[in-house]
C-alpha cells in the first residue's frame, strides 16, 4: 500500500530542484589564512526574491530558508562534507527508536531568555503535531515521535524504527519559548539562539541581522569573539544575476549565487566560490496510466537515445559531475563514493527497437504512432535555469530522429505546481528532487500520489523499490544504508529516474569566505582585509 505524507505541495516544491538545490561541493581554490581575517563590518549576501513570512516553522522557499537560517540553530550542525557535528547539543546517543541529546551549557536566546531542554522538547513535539503543519512534519518528524526533557537532557523516542532519527530531529531549526508560544510573532521578527538576530526589515529590499555579544556555543567553538566575524549580516534582495555579479565585482556584495554567463567574468576577476551540488540533469517521468511513460519500454527507449556526454556538457555548462546518488542535499544520508548503478550506453538503434516492441511504430510520415495516436512527449524544464532550454533542444533533436513529437514547455514556479500536482499534464523533462536522505526520497517515489494528498507526482509503482524501502526503514542505523543504496539502484534500472549529470551551483565570495552546507553558515563567515 502506498504511504501517505502530510508534507504540503508548497514544501514539496522547495525540495524540487527548481532553483537552489543542495549537496555540498566547493571550488578547488585555496582559501585565505586566518591572518587575513578582519573582524567587524557588514557581510552582504544576495537572495533572489523577498523571503516574505519569516516564520521558520513554515518556511518553504529557498530564499526564506537562506534568511531565517541566519537567526535559528539546531541540535546538530552539518558540514560541507555532510559530517554531523555538535551545535546546540554537545553529544547524542541513538538507537533505532531512541536518541538522547545532551545540550551545551549556557545557551540563551536573542532576547536573553534561557534555552533549555524543555524548549527543545516543546519544539519537537510541536513539529510532530499534524495540526501545526510545519515544514518538517511528514518528512523528518510525525506523530510517531515524541520528546521529553530532564534538565539539559532531551530524550526523543519513536514508536517505529527510524535509522535516521538523530539527524532528522537534530537538524530541525529550533525556536525559543516566546516565539513558540506565539508563532504569529515570528512572521516579522526572529526568536532564536543564533549568533545573529534580526534588527531591521525593509521588505523587498534588505533584512539586517546584528551580532550578539553573548554567544559561546557555536560549532568548532565559535563565540562572539571569534576573529573575522562581521558585526552584521544583510540579506539583500537582488533579482537579476548580472546585477548581482556587478555588485560582487564592486565589493558591494560579499556573496551571491551565479549560474549563468556572468560566471566567466567573476572567474576572470579571481573571485573564489563555494557551492552546492545540483542535479541539473535529472529526468523524471510521469508514469500515470494513459501517459506514454507508463510503459517502462518507452522510458528505457528515450533514455537510451540521449547522448549523455553531449547533453550533459550543455546542461552542466561544461562543468558536469557524475551523479553518484539520488540524495543530493545535506546531510547526504547513505551517499556512497560512487554510484551503485550503471547507466546505458547511447544507442539510437536499440531505442527504436524498444519503441517498436512497445507498439509505437513508424508511420509513412516518419512519426511514431500507436492505435492511430502519435507518440507526443511534453518535455518541461525550469525557465530561469540558463542551460535547461538548450539541453532540452538537444533532446528534442534526438527524439525527432526516432519519430517522436516533442513539445518543449518552459515552466515558472506556478506552472510547476499546476502541472505536477494538479493537472498532471506533463511527461518528462529536467525535473529534479533534492532530498537529504533516502526516507525523504521515498516520499516522492514510494509515497501516495497527488490525488491522494501525496508527493509521488511521477505515479511510480515500483514493488522492488518499495520492498527495499520498507526493509531499510526497519533496519538498524548500521545496516540501513546498504539497503537504501540497493533501493536507489532499483529506481535507476527500471528507468523511474534518469540522472544525466550533476553540477555545482556556485556561490561566489567577495571580501569574505564562508561555508555553505545547504545555506551560508553564519558562524563560518570570515571577513577579509
Amino acid at each position: 500500500m502506498k504511504r501517505s505524507t502530510a508534507l504540503p505541495v508548497a514544501a514539496a516544491l522547495s525540495v524540487l530542484a527548481l532553483t537552489l538545490t543542495s549537496c555540498a561541493g566547493s571550488s578547488d581554490q585555496a582559501g585565505p589564512d586566518e591572518g587575513d581575517f578582519v573582524s567587524g563590518g557588514t557581510f552582504v549576501t544576495a537572495v533572489g526574491d523577498d523571503p516574505g513570512d519569516l516564520n521558520p516553522l513554515k518556511a518553504v522557499s529557498p530564499d526564506t530558508f537562506a534568511v531565517v537560517s541566519i537567526a535559528y540553530e539546531s541540535l546538530i550542525a552539518v558540514t560541507d562534507e555532510g559530517e554531523l557535528v555538535p551545535w546546540l547539543a554537545e553529544s547524542w546517543d541513538e538507537t533505532g527508536t531512541e536518541v538522547v541529546f545532551t545540550l551545551k551549557d549556557g545557551i540563551t536566546c536573542s532576547d536573553g531568555s534561557e534555552f533549555t531542554g524543555q524548549t527543545v522538547a516543546d519544539n519537537l513535539n510541536y513539529n510532530a503535531d499534524a495540526a501545526n503543519a510545519t515544514f518538517s512534519y511528514g518528512s523528518v518528524i510525525d506523530e510517531s515521535i515524541s520528546a521529553t526533557a530532564d534538565g539539559n537532557t532531551v530524550t526523543v523516542t519513536s514508536t517505529a524504527n527510524n535509522p535516521f532519527l538523530a539527524v532528522n530531529v537534530g537538524t530541525i531549526m529550533l525556536v525559543c519559548d516566546a516565539g513558540l508560544a506565539d508563532t504569529t510573532s515570528l512572521s516579522d521578527t526572529t526568536d532564536g539562539t543564533g549568533l545573529y538576530a534580526l534588527s531591521e526589515i525593509k521588505p523587498g529590499d534588505t533584512y539586517t541581522f546584528a551580532k550578539r555579544d553573548d554567544y559561546t556555543w557555536g560549532p568548532d567553538d565559535v563565540t562572539s569573539e571569534t576573529a573575522g566575524l562581521p558585526d552584521a549580516i544583510e540579506a539583500r534582495v537582488v533579482t537579476d544575476e548580472s546585477t548581482a555579479a556587478n555588485l560582487l565585482l564592486s565589493g558591494e556584495l560579499n556573496a551571491a549565487t551565479i549560474s549563468g554567463a556572468d560566471r566567466s567574468r567573476l572567474d576572470g576577476a579571481g573571485l573564489t566560490h563555494t557551492g552546492v551540488r545540483n542535479p541539473v540533469g535529472m529526468m523524471l517521468f510521469n508514469e500515470k496510466e494513459g501517459r506514454p511513460f507508463a510503459d517502462p519500454l518507452v522510458r528505457e527507449a528515450l533514455s537510451t537515445a540521449i547522448d549523455r556526454d553531449e547533453v550533459g556538457t550543455v546542461i552542466a555548462d561544461g562543468e558536469g559531475l557524475e551523479s553518484i546518488s539520488l540524495v543530493t542535499k545535506n546531510p547526504l544520508l547513505c551517499v556512497a563514493d560512487k554510484p551503485e548503478w550503471t547507466l546505458p550506453d547511447t544507442d539510437l538503434d536499440k531505442a527504436g527497437e524498444l519503441l517498436d516492441e512497445a507498439g509505437w511504430t513508424l508511420g509513412s510520415d516518419g512519426l511514431r504512432e500507436k492505435d492511430g495516436q502519435p507518440l507526443t512527449i511534453k518535455f518541461v524544464y525550469n525557465a530561469p535555469t540558463s542551460t535547461h532550454a538548450a539541453a532540452a533542444e538537444l533532446v528534442k533533436q534526438t527524439w525527432d530522429e526516432l519519430g517522436v513529437t516533442t513539445e518543449l514547455l518552459a515552466n515558472d514556479a506556478a506552472a510547476w505546481s499546476e502541472q505536477l500536482f494538479s493537472t498532471f499534464d506533463w511527461d518528462t523533462g529536467w525535473v529534479q528532487v533534492a532530498p537529504g536522505g533516502p526516507i525523504v526520497l521515498s516520499t516522492f517515489f514510494d509515497g501516495a500520489t497527488p490525488d491522494q494528498g501525496g508527493l509521488n507526482f511521477m505515479w511510480v509503482d515500483n514493488p522492488e523499490y518499495s520492498a527495499l524501502v520498507a526493509e531499510g526503514s526497519s533496519a538498524t542505523p548500521e545496516d540501513s544504508c546498504a539497503i537504501f543504496q540497493d533501493a536507489e539502484k532499483q529506481l535507476i534500472e527500471r528507468f523511474d529516474v534518469f540522472p544525466v549529470i550533476d553540477n555545482i551551483l556556485p556561490t561566489y565570495q567577495s571580501g569574505a569566505v564562508f561555508e555553505q552546507p545547504n545555506f551560508i553558515q553564519p558562524t563560518s563567515i570570515r571577513m577579509l582585509g
